[in-house]
């Protein structure tokens, strides 16, 4: 027994370097380990993630007041709060918490603690701020409508009649709804970013793992939290930065990891039906799409971005480079969201160079133009960019190339500095208004005034009709006309969007068969349920 426990400590030690030795020795009883490209992670502080690696490993390492139940995301199950109500003019949501709710070293956590999370998003006005703000929350008045009126109640006072299935997705499922160590994030803070700084390399909240180490581009390490309301079942996570396909294979086929999250469809495959590793795959609310800098006065063109969604081979690519990773999609709304347009109808366009020479002629530009196509680290972004520049240079678009880190990616794209880019974005709810806030309406139409991640501002699009549509469609009482309303919206956007959608993603892994209890769903994984 004191054999087997050197040697699994020794392995957790090996486990943060891809390791020389031939022979391998498993993986800790106790211990899961997932290769994953994490290059996109730059903090643990939920008010600021914005990207979806990170997004999921905060949602392992903070609870939120209700969380989606694993087997149906449209389900909500109890998190930091037991039960909650609505009142009757659904302007009030009231949220009771547990007893039970305790910081990392044993502290008590109150609804006070809560209502100050909350409120810290506002405060720092990053990505979390974007999630309250739609909603009406604003800095200005944050303390009289997110309140605690005692250490177990948690008030949340609403300036519309939201749909209560929007406003409990909206919110209360989202990381904005983390329960922050308050004490501790006070006593960190550096120049008022309330502990932001801090949480770059930290985490300080209640949830099942609490952050043990960090190392950028090498190893996230997660560690039980001793205290949490529903103990995980394995003691440690260690996610480890494996950037390609064919090491995250060989270190599965070893049993070095008992999880690859970026294998490309020829890995999988070969994977396919071998002993001992099992193939699983759910569809994510997460389109994969071409983001178009609206500023440029080419690329501001609807024309122009109308050409480009003629110019993918959508067949070729789903029948290769994305099997497994994804369907055909040119809708900005995830299948299986409310309101969302059928597989047929969310897909209207094919490979069509003629066409697409057309509307380029049409638009002024019947020689083409020369611009930068950037992209990012996933598995497929490099074979899909390729197919997109061979095409387009057939009608004389000549797209220059460059690869660059999820992190490097995304701060080009926050800054405005991109002609054209290859990223995919999440939904947070399941209803057609998460992608609708996002990716159509924009509330500023001076970028340099506006916050948050929001897509259509970091894409300089502005629409006041655009706008209207969205306001409307989420307001709308009737439940058949707000869904009639969502397919028009969908139908307008696939013409003169800024975005050209292509195809929304799976969530693919290989396992090995070792590892039990994996449960995960379109909107996210739950680590503290696997178990050996």
């Amino acid at each position: 027994m004191m054999a087997k426990r050197m040697r699994h400590a020794l392995l957790a030690s090996l486990a943060l370097s891809l390791g020389a030795c031939s022979d391998s020795l498993g993986t800790p009883d106790n211990v899961l380990v997932i290769a994953w490209n994490i290059d996109s992670i730059n903090t643990f502080d939920p008010a600021r993630s914005s990207d979806i690696v990170t997004n999921e490993v905060i949602a392992n390492l903070c609870d939120t007041l209700v969380t989606p139940d694993p087997e149906d995301a449209t389900r909500l199950l109890p998190g930091l709060a037991e039960r909650w109500e609505q009142s009757a003019d659904r302007r009030t949501l009231t949220f009771h918490l547990r007893a039970d709710l305790r910081f990392a070293d044993g502290r008590s956590a109150t609804a006070e603690d809560l209502a100050w999370s909350i409120r810290r998003n506002l405060q720092l006005g990053m990505a979390g701020a974007n999630a309250l703000r739609e909603y009406g929350f604003r800095l200005e008045d944050a303390e009289q409508r997110i309140r605690a009126p005692d250490d177990l109640t948690l008030q949340l006072q609403l300036d519309r009649a939201y749909p209560q299935s929007v406003i409990m997705q909206a919110i209360g499922t989202h990381r904005v709804s983390s329960l922050l160590d308050r004490q501790t994030l006070l006593s960190e803070a550096v120049d008022g970013d309330l502990g932001n700084r801090w949480l770059g390399r930290h985490s300080a909240c209640v949830g099942p793992y609490r952050l043990r180490q960090w190392s950028a581009g090498e190893v996230a390490v997660l560690e039980r939290n001793p205290g949490h309301w529903q103990t995980a079942k394995l003691e440690r996570v260690i996610l480890r930065h494996v950037a390609e396909s064919a090491t995250q294979r060989l270190l599965l086929e070893r049993d070095d990891v008992d999880v690859a999250r970026n294998l490309n469809a020829e890995d999988l495959g070969a994977l396919e039906g071998k002993e001992q590793v099992r193939i699983v795959a759910v569809e994510k609310p997460q389109m994969y799409f071409l983001d178009i800098n609206n500023n440029d006065p080419i690329l501001g063109n609807p024309k122009v971005r109308l050409a480009l969604r003629y110019l993918i081979d959508y067949q070729a690519l789903a029948s290769t480079v994305m099997r497994y990773n994804g369907l055909p999609r040119a809708s900005f709304v995830p299948l299986g969201s409310f309101g969302a347009l059928d597989a047929e109808s969310g897909q209207p366009f094919r490979l069509d160079v003629d066409k697409a020479r057309q509307l380029l002629s049409e638009a002024g530009y019947p020689d083409g133009f020369e611009r930068r196509l950037l992209y990012g680290t996933p598995l497929y972004s490099a074979p899909v960019a390729q197919h997109l520049q061979h095409n387009a240079a057939q009608v004389g678009i000549r797209l220059n190339l460059e690869r660059m880190t999820n992190g490097q990616l995304f701060t080009r794209i926050f800054a405005n500095q991109f002609d054209i880019s290859l990223h995919s974005l999440d939904s947070n709810i399941p209803d057609a208004h998460g992608m609708a806030s996002r990716l159509v309406f924009n509330p500023e139409p001076t970028p340099r005034k506006a916050t948050g991640a929001m897509p259509t501002v970091f894409a300089s699009y502005y629409s006041e009709a655009a706008n209207r549509a969205v306001e409307s469609a989420l307001l709308e009482p009737d439940e058949a006309r707000r869904q009639a309303l969502y397919h028009d919206l969908q139908r307008q956007q696939m013409q003169d969007g800024p975005f050209a959608f292509l195809f929304q993603l799976n969530q693919v892994a290989a396992l090995r068969t070792s590892l039990q209890g994996w449960q995960w769903n379109g909107s996210r994984s739950y680590y503290a349920k696997a178990y050996k």
